[in-house]
């Protein structure tokens, strides 16, 4: 059995499963892998479609898994759309629509792959795809779910391999080992409102707001550790909601989002926050109320085995060596690793969550071998 990576793709692209919908995306991959042999079990949870589909024996001692997402995130303005958004288009060597690049082709290539592989050379062991529809919202009951799932049901990955897009220009050149941590931290300021002619008689927050901004921004977290870039800090918003000129607002909001090394942990961020929040609270007379959200703690899987058996299987199909990397936002491997080891590695993700979205066709075919030399490896 042979699967066209390139053609699951497309029909994969034609589902419009805009978070939270399912939108065929997860029927149409339940019936491919469950007529492969694979059983197949949806793991729904809170409105949130998720599948999770082995290949062999339960509790195998080895077994190799692959996570990844058939949500997208909305078209946008689909007029600025040169084509249909879910139209699975092929032009100029390349796959047009949403998901293309962000993340069907890569759930299209290990799919094809794992069928493909199971069908071809049975392993001694498991191949498990853990599939969720809920990436790129809340995050709360996708590859989470699925987790609590297989904990509650006797179900494990050895290693795992998340499918998302990773190299930033060039089919190959890197991988992700790790990533860094992703903090957001939202603070209100209370001061007394009154009349700008006579300033005294207020309490402004508008220059308690902007001096803490300042410090958090000017303050260096920390030059960056062995597998990670420095950590860095933004300051995203600032709002007042002050239509007039002559009025000292009571109060004010300000967010920063924080992406940080394994320097730090959230815990240690948020006390920091508060800390600094504190002191410019008492310098000016004002109320500052500090409330954070930690969406992933920072996480490293060391170079070893995974990671050379991925490097090894791109080098051969790509002739590239790929760089072994913590950079770039949140994926759903921060949830994978408290599970088992994993590394991610995808296509050029240029083009994700862009109008005219699009993927290039060699690459989709070029991931699926990528995908079958490591389950060759992995189980030879």
């Amino acid at each position: 059995m042979t699967v066209d990576p390139v053609a699951l793709t497309a029909d994969l692209i034609r589902c419009p499963s805009v978070t939270p919908e399912e939108g065929g995306a997860l029927v149409l991959l339940e019936k491919l892998l469950g007529d492969a042999g694979f059983t197949c079990t949806r793991v729904d949870r809170n409105g949130t479609s998720n599948l999770f589909a082995r290949w062999g024996r339960q509790g195998a001692n080895r077994s190799f898994g692959f996570n990844g997402h058939t949500d997208v995130v909305p078209v946008g303005d689909e007029a600025a759309w040169t084509v249909p958004p879910f139209g699975a288009v092929e032009k100029d060597g390349m796959l047009w629509g949403r998901g293309s690049t962000d993340m069907k082709s890569g759930v299209a290539a290990f799919a094809a792959a794992a069928v493909d592989f199971v069908t071809d050379t049975p392993p001694d062991g498991a191949v498990i795809l853990a599939i969720t529809g809920d990436e790129e919202g809340d995050a709360t009951d996708g590859t989470v779910a699925l987790l609590d799932w297989m904990a509650a049901n006797g179900e494990a990955m050895t290693d795992c391999l998340v499918g998302e897009p990773t190299c930033p220009n060039k089919m190959g050149e890197m991988m992700k080992i790790g990533r860094r941590g992703s903090l957001t931290a939202w603070f209100d300021v209370v001061g007394v409102q009154g009349h700008s002619a006579y300033p005294h008689r207020a309490r402004n927050p508008l220059p308690a707001m902007a001096r803490l901004m300042d410090r958090l921004a000017s303050h260096e977290l920390d030059q960056g550790t062995d597998h990670f870039d420095q950590s860095t800090l933004a300051v995203v918003t600032i709002d007042t909601g002050n239509p007039a000129t002559n009025v000292i607002p009571a109060s004010c909001r300000g967010t920063v989002n924080i992406r940080y090394s394994d320097a730090h942990t959230g815990a240690s961020l948020t006390e920091w926050l508060e800390a600094e929040a504190a002191a410019v609270a008492e310098a000016f007379g004002v109320k500052i109320a500090v409330r954070v959200k930690v969406s992933g703690e920072s996480f490293l899987t060391p170079p070893g085995a995974l990671s050379d058996l991925v490097a090894k299987a791109v080098t051969a199909e790509t002739g590239v060596t790929p760089e072994m990397s913590t950079s770039g936002g949140t994926s759903d491997a921060r949830f994978v690793k408290d599970h088992c080891p994993v590394v991610e590695f995808g296509l050029v993700g240029q083009t994700m969550h862009a109008v005219d979205e699009r993927v290039s066709i060699d690459q989709i075919r070029q991931l699926k071998e990528i995908y079958s030399r490591i389950l060759r490896d992995y189980f030879a």
